[in-house]
């Protein structure tokens, strides 16, 4: 097979990172990342520079490379937890980065654009459930429509083609990133236990019994992969989910069993503020157990798990077009949740 160039933008994210490495891991494939800064340490890409919210500076970083034939855009302008995203600023980057591609558009085969499902107002409230890629859009504002709209308009012009991902909340092996479900888990449950407390379920009676859904980083960065690359996935969006769902009424009592402590009952209550004080709790835990040095801020964020446990309401999409598309991998969600607390407790980042 000739040689194909990926372009991942916002290759260091929850997403981004995930999908250079999957396709690292192919036969085939060059790999550039590009982004403002480059990453510490290792990466499974060649990184490139670029302000990516100026089409100039995306254009000469693009021309230092061979032509792109696949680009994934996973980059995001940062937000606050639970707000309304800025719409101009993400939708700059990514008109920046088409401006740039299509200078050198002989090549370019696919765009792909990470979105999420905020594309059905789960932020805002109850919505129908399970979620179908052609539900009707909420009043916006939200940027993942301006975005998608920009990038199948500028396709329709063009001889590329073009495809998105819905995922849910995305987990991972991602030590550098606070915003992450797992940490979160892992170190609410140890404070619990250092403080020899139940571990309670810090939302609502209704939060704790709505069905809820994740997504695993290495299976979305394979379903982007092959909607990417397949006849079937040109031109449209696609869920992308684990493929089962949950209650954290069944999650919690494992959680605690995991930590070795009682399990408590629903009580809500904000992590940001609750844990605000808990850093020298963290501090101990860590010296006890010869973790790495890390502060807990580091590590988990309570403004993103108040977003989490604070939805009363089912999350739940249906992943029917992507099966059909033929992409039919799945995650136990129960058992990545343990698997992933695991690894983190293997690199001494959680406590046994």
């Amino acid at each position: 097979m000739p040689e194909q160039v990926a372009l991942v933008i916002g290759p260091t994210g929850a997403t981004g990172g995930p999908i250079a490495a999957a396709l690292a891991r192919r036969s085939g494939w060059r790999v550039y990342g590009m982004s403002r800064t480059a990453p510490s340490g290792e990466a499974p890409f060649t990184h490139i520079a670029a302000d990516l919210t100026d089409s100039a500076s995306c254009r000469r970083a693009l021309a230092a490379i061979e032509p792109v034939t696949h680009a994934f855009f996973a980059a995001r302008a940062p937000f606050r937890e639970g707000g309304v995203e800025d719409v101009e600023s993400n939708v700059a980057m990514l008109a920046a980065t088409l401006d740039a591609l299509e200078a050198r558009s002989d090549a370019l085969e696919h765009v792909h654009l990470l979105e999420g499902i905020k594309w059905y107002g789960m932020h805002l409230g109850p919505y129908p459930t399970p979620s179908r890629e052609d539900d009707p859009r909420h009043l916006p504002p939200n940027f993942y429509y301006d975005q998608q709209d920009l990038l199948s308009e500028r396709a329709a012009r063009a001889r590329w083609s073009w495809s998105a991902s819905r995922p849910s909340y995305i987990c991972d092996v991602a030590p550098h990133r606070a915003r992450n479900l797992i940490t979160v888990l892992g170190t609410y449950a140890a404070i619990c236990r250092e403080l020899n407390v139940p571990l309670d379920f810090p939302g609502s009676a209704a939060s704790y019994s709505a069905l809820s859904e994740l997504s695993d980083a290495t299976c979305l960065a394979e379903a982007i992969i092959f909607v990417s690359t397949h006849d079937a996935g040109k031109n449209t969006a696609f869920n992308v989910t684990n493929g089962d769902c949950f209650r954290w009424c069944q999650i919690w009592p494992l959680l605690a069993r995991w930590f070795g402590i009682p399990c408590g009952v629903p009580r809500y209550m904000k992590l940001a503020t609750w844990m605000a004080d808990k850093g020298p709790v963290w501090d101990r835990i860590v010296a006890r157990h010869g973790l790495e040095r890390r502060s807990l801020e580091s590590l988990a964020s309570w403004e993103f798990a108040d977003f989490v446990f604070a939805k009363e309401w089912d999350l739940l999409s249906d992943t029917g077009l992507l099966r059909r598309a033929g992409f039919n991998a799945c995650v136990d969600t129960i058992a990545m949740i343990r698997d992933q607390l695991d690894r983190y407790r293997d690199a001494k980042l959680l406590p046994r």
